[in-house]
C-alpha cells in the first residue's frame, strides 16, 4: 500500500461513525413489489456484495433478519468503475418479505460472484433458513489472510483501507425489532457497500504475489460448505459445571431443563432467562422459599416475582432424580492413540509452521489441524493420494504435496 493511503486512511480514520457523505441512503426492501424491482436491478448483473444480519442475542432460535446487498451501479454489459461511490446498495427484509426465492435462484447462479466477508456463518445460515446455496464466491477476509494481512476484522480492514469507522455497538443491537434505527441501516449498508473496491484491490495484490489460484482454490472449497442441524443443547456444556458436586448434579439437571423450556416458550436466548451463576447456585443452595431466592446473587427481583415458583419446584424435582450421565469423553483420533503417530502430527505441525512463518501467513491457511491429522492417518503415498483425502484442495496438493511426503517419509529415507 502507498505511503500516501495509509496516510490518508490514519486521517480518515479519526472520523466519528456514520454513513460517509458520498454514500447515498440504502435501499430498503419491504414489499413483494420493491422486491421485484430489486430482482429486475440484480438480474445479470457480473458480481454482487452480500452479508446478513440475525437476532441471535434475541431469541432462543436466531434467525436472518436482514439481507445486505451491493451492485454495481451500472448496466450489467458496462465494465464498474472499481469506484467505491459507484454502487447500488440494498437492504433485503425477510421479516416484510417472506418469498427470497428469486435471490436464491441468482445466488446459485455461477455467472454471478458473489462477495462476503468471513464467509462461512452467512453461508450456513442462509442455507438453514432459506436453503440457498452460493456457487461463486469471493471470500475478502480469506483474500486478507492469504495475502498474510493482519487486523482482517471488517471494521479494521474498512478503517485501514478506505478511512471508514463502522459502528461496532450495532453488532448487538436487536435486528429482529422494527422499524429499523437510521444508524442500524447505514451500519449494515456499510457492510456490504465497500467490500467490491476491496476485492478488487485484493485480486491486484494476489496477481502480484502470486497467490491468485491459491485464493481461487480456498473460494472452490468454501463453496463446498454444508449446513448440519446442530447438536441438541446439554448441561455439559456449561462452563460452570465443573465448579458443580456430583450430588447437586440432579438439581442442576432440574433447573437447566426448566431454563430450556422457558427460554423456548419465551422464545429468548437461555442466559437472557437465567445466567449460568445462577443455575450453579440454585443447585447448590437448593432454596426453597421465594425468601431464600433474594440471597442468590444475580437472581434479580423481577426473575424471583415472574418465574420464583417454577424454580423452587424444579429444586424440589431435581432433589429427587438421579444425577445426569456424563458424556463419553471425546474419542482420540486413532492416529494420536499412538506415539508413533503423535510423533508424525508433530512433525506436521512443525513442518505447517515453519511454511506459514515463511509466506507470513496463519498456520491454518496452509492446512488445518483437522487435515493434517487426516493426512497422518492416511499416510498418503503420492499427491494423487493427497487428493482422496476431502480437506486437501487441488492446489494445496500440488503447492505443498511433495514437501509433505518427504514428512511422511521413515527418517533413513527423506
Amino acid at each position: 500500500m502507498a505511503r500516501s493511503r495509509k496516510r490518508n486512511n490514519r486521517q480518515g480514520s479519526r472520523q466519528k461513525a456514520g454513513r460517509p457523505a458520498a454514500i447515498h441512503p440504502p435501499t430498503l426492501v419491504q414489499s413483494a413489489a420493491a422486491y421485484r424491482r430489486f430482482l429486475a436491478y440484480l438480474s445479470g448483473q457480473p458480481w454482487l456484495a452480500l452479508d446478513t444480519e440475525s437476532d441471535s442475542l434475541f431469541r432462543y432460535t436466531a434467525r436472518v433478519c436482514l439481507v445486505q446487498i451491493t451492485v454495481p451501479d451500472t448496466a450489467p454489459d458496462r465494465a464498474w468503475s472499481g469506484n467505491p461511490s459507484d454502487v447500488v446498495d440494498f437492504l433485503i427484509d425477510p421479516l416484510r418479505v417472506s418469498d427470497l426465492t428469486g435471490l436464491g435462484s441468482i445466488l446459485a447462479d455461477d455467472k454471478t460472484e458473489v462477495i462476503l466477508h468471513a464467509a462461512e456463518n452467512d453461508i450456513l445460515t442462509l442455507q438453514r433458513d432459506f436453503g440457498f446455496r452460493i456457487r461463486r464466491l469471493y471470500d475478502t477476509q480469506l483474500g486478507a489472510r492469504i495475502l498474510g494481512r493482519k487486523g482482517v476484522g471488517l471494521a479494521h480492514v474498512l478503517q485501514e483501507e478506505f478511512g471508514v469507522v463502522s459502528d461496532k455497538r450495532m453488532q448487538r443491537t436487536n435486528w429482529g425489532q422494527r422499524p429499523l434505527t437510521s444508524k442500524q441501516l447505514t451500519y449494515a449498508q456499510i457492510d456490504t457497500h465497500y467490500l467490491p473496491a476491496l476485492r478488487q484491490r485484493q485480486i491486484s495484490a494476489l496477481k502480484e504475489d502470486g497467490r491468485w489460484e491459491e485464493a481461487q482454490d480456498a473460494f472452490r472449497m468454501l463453496e463446498t460448505i454444508r449446513y448440519k442441524e446442530p447438536e441438541p443443547r446439554t448441561v455439559w456444556q456449561m462452563k460452570q459445571i465443573r465448579s458443580v458436586d456430583e450430588n447437586d448434579l440432579g438439581v442442576l439437571q432440574a433447573v437447566w431443563d426448566w431454563r430450556e423450556s422457558a427460554s423456548k416458550q419465551l422464545d429468548r436466548p437461555p442466559f437472557k432467562v437465567l445466567g449460568e451463576s445462577v443455575l450453579v447456585a440454585l443447585a447448590q443452595r437448593r432454596p426453597q422459599t421465594l425468601a431464600s431466592l433474594e440471597e442468590i446473587p444475580q437472581l434479580g427481583a423481577w426473575q424471583i416475582e415472574r418465574f420464583g415458583g417454577e424454580l423452587l419446584a424444579a429444586v424440589q424435582k431435581g432433589k429427587h432424580q438421579d444425577s445426569p450421565q456424563r458424556p463419553a469423553p471425546a474419542r482420540k483420533s486413532d492416529t494420536l492413540r499412538t506415539a508413533a503417530g503423535r510423533r508424525q502430527f508433530d512433525q506436521l505441525r512443525r513442518w505447517r509452521t515453519e511454511t506459514a512463518s515463511a509466506r507470513g501467513v496463519d498456520p491454518d491457511i496452509v492446512f488445518s489441524n483437522d487435515t493434517l491429522l487426516r493426512i497422518a492417518a492416511c499416510q498418503p503415498a503420492t499427491v494423487e493420494d493427497l487428493l482422496e483425502i476431502p480437506t486437501v484442495s487441488p492446489w494445496k496438493a500440488q503447492a505443498y504435496g511433495q514437501a509433505l511426503l518427504r514428512v511422511l517419509m521413515p527418517d533413513g529415507k527423506r
